[in-house]
């Protein structure tokens, strides 16, 4: 079977702008079907997966994902008229009459959620398709069926944790005979996920969008100036399930939905909420870890319950909650579990891969191994790079390679110089983390790397933390792994060994920390040698990978965007597949070795 999974729901911020206009810009967050995507099952096999943000260069659109839904194709060679079936990840047909009981619900219903709306824009987008082929899937079962399908593990307990679902905000799964049983759920009403953007908000970043600042700002606070009241916030009840009132205080339909009330009581007990634009104080990085500790509480309370009714030694989640790398970094040393699989695209835009995913395993046609890096998005094509070129001809100078080894080496010599570069190369990563094909990279081991490439090339806050990119073969040297451990996804933090954070703190966090990268030459041989080149040059395989984007800007797609964007900051040089591509200077050699 060929099967599209899909994710977003592409009317649902307009139709907030339209019934409640006025709001503050980032109160129009607060709401469902961001991150949008397509995915692609041929005969059970992953074949491809985009984000429609990386096309329509919005970031986080939950607008219908035609352009990825173009690309999946094309990357599989297939027409629409191909496709057996299109699978979509949220499925709220059983709630009409919940939403029927006021007008702006039932609008809401009846524009945003409907089945009848996914046809409609099924028709609309992807003409000549019969509609019998659009199926829905529930939200947190296709989280599940994401996270499962993908572990390469017959059974395991499966939790998913986010926001929230159609009703839920945590599911738990026994997965096993190829099923998914349902044991449990948390109702959206005491969400963690929502709870965690709040704070968010709070603290002047942007809901369902910039957890992950928290998360790598709450390092630098003492959890114990607000440890009581997240301790109070959050009650943990018997059979794995916990309780948020101060979710419950929004009596008025206004304050449901921006949460109002709730983060009224929030600025009464943890001080005036922040703005984007105003400084941070040690308090915002107190009530960061606070918020923080308070997670990981959650997390191992309610696995912790599963664990122990079911006996599964492993387990496998999704969720945005799982995209916390800090949590999956403690959940990993707590020992509770012998193995987690953490899916590497674990937010809405990975529930479109786990509605195909679900579908395909209903049909009895699914292989579930274990996912390699998700190197599933678009590759340039024949032609892109040198048309490229020719466009910004006039400000670049360019030199070729007539091999990887060369290429690679001559990258390796301008990191070991201190330079920062661009490393583009081959099909685009699928999920959150740039992995070594949408790069930028730099040396480890500069004491002023992570603050040169925060300031001046990606544009974003100083205390923001860089992960390291290291050859699998050198992982336990430099952290606290075991030989030969993988942590292919860059999705859990680790420890640094105490006696290496001098030597590297360009990826250091301040409590020792850092969110690992290991690199194989079976899933990621371009850049393993990259990497391998490199250590040559500096005495360790290792890199600074960050995503190659500025503040604000998907990752980029297309050779002409990594140009493009490369002229706009302070990164010294770009290899662009075996293209060096430097600023237009005076005739000259460039201060890269080739």
């Amino acid at each position: 079977m060929r099967i599209l999974g899909l994710s977003g729901l592409d009317r649902s911020v307009p139709f907030k702008r339209r019934q409640w206009p006025g709001l503050e810009e980032r109160e129009y967050r607060i709401s469902q079907g961001h991150d949008s995507a397509a995915a692609l099952i041929v005969d059970g096999e992953i074949v491809a997966a985009s984000a429609e943000e990386r096309f329509t260069r919005a970031k986080h659109t939950g607008s219908f994902p035609a352009r990825a839904i173009e690309d999946c194709l094309r990357q599989a060679g297939l027409q629409l008229c191909d496709i057996d079936e299109i699978a979509h990840c949220f499925d709220y047909r059983d709630l009409e009459p919940l939403y029927s009981l006021d007008p702006v619900s039932s609008r809401l219903y009846r524009e945003v959620f409907s089945h009848q709306a996914l046809l409609d824009q099924v028709s609309s987008a992807l003409p000549g398709l019969p509609l019998d082929r659009v199926v829905p899937v529930p939200h947190h079962l296709s989280h599940a069926a994401s996270a499962w399908l993908a572990s390469g593990w017959p059974e395991c307990l499966v939790v998913v944790l986010d926001g929230m679902g159609e009703t839920e905000s945590g599911s738990v799964f026994a997965a096993y005979d190829g099923q998914l049983e349902r044991l449990a759920v948390i109702p959206a009403a005491h969400s963690i996920g929502v709870l965690y953007s709040l704070v968010t908000l709070h603290l002047g970043f942007e809901f369902n969008s910039d957890e992950y600042k928290v998360m790598g700002l709450a390092p630098y606070g003492d959890p114990n100036a607000f440890r009581s009241f997240f301790d109070t916030a959050v009650e943990l009840l018997e059979g794995g399930q916990i309780r948020i009132p101060l979710l419950g205080l929004n009596q008025t339909r206004d304050d449901r939905e921006v949460y109002g009330a709730s983060r009224r009581f929030m600025a009464e007990n943890l001080g005036f909420s922040r703005r984007p634009s105003d400084p941070l104080l040690p308090q915002h990085s107190d009530i960061a870890a606070a918020l923080q500790q308070c997670l990981e509480r959650v997390v191992v309370h309610v696995c912790r319950h599963f664990q122990e009714i079911t006996g599964f030694p492993n387990i496998a989640m999704a969720g945005g909650v799982a995209l916390n790398c800090a949590v999956n970094g403690s959940f990993r040393r707590s020992g509770l579990f012998d193995e987690i699989f953490i899916q590497p695209a674990s937010g809405d835009d990975g529930a479109a891969l786990g509605a195909a995913l679900y579908r395909a395993s209903l049909a009895g046609d699914v292989a579930n191994v274990r996912m390699p890096p998700p190197l599933l998005g678009p590759q340039p094509c024949p032609g892109d790079v040198d048309s490229a070129l020719n466009a910004f001809q006039d400000r670049i100078d360019v030199w070729r390679f007539d091999s990887l080894d060369a290429t690679c080496a001559a990258a390796a010599g301008a990191i070991a110089d201190g330079k920062v570069i661009a490393w583009y190369r081959d099909r685009m990563e699928f999920g959150p983390r740039a992995l070594g094909n949408r790069s930028i990279l730099a040396d480890p081991g500069r004491p002023d790397m992570r603050d040169r490439v925060n300031a001046l090339v990606k544009k974003r806050e100083a205390f923001r933390p860089f992960a390291p990119a290291v050859a699998i073969e050198e992982a336990a040297r430099w952290f606290e792994l075991n030989p030969g451990e993988e942590l292919p996804y860059m999705i859990a933090t680790v420890q640094v060994r105490p006696e290496f954070r001098g030597q590297l703190p360009a990826v250091t966090h301040v409590d020792g920390s850092a969110r690992v990268q290991t690199v194989s030459p079976g899933h990621l041989p371009a850049f393993h040698t990259l990497l391998g080149a490199v250590g040559k040059r500096t005495g360790r395989s290792m890199v600074l990978n960050t995503s190659f984007n500025v503040k604000n800007q998907p990752i980029v797609n297309t050779p002409h965007e990594a140009i493009d964007t490369f002229l706009g900051t302070e990164i010294d040089c770009l290899f662009l597949q075996n293209t060096l591509v430097t600023r237009r200077r005076v005739p000259g050699s460039p201060d890269v070795q080739r």
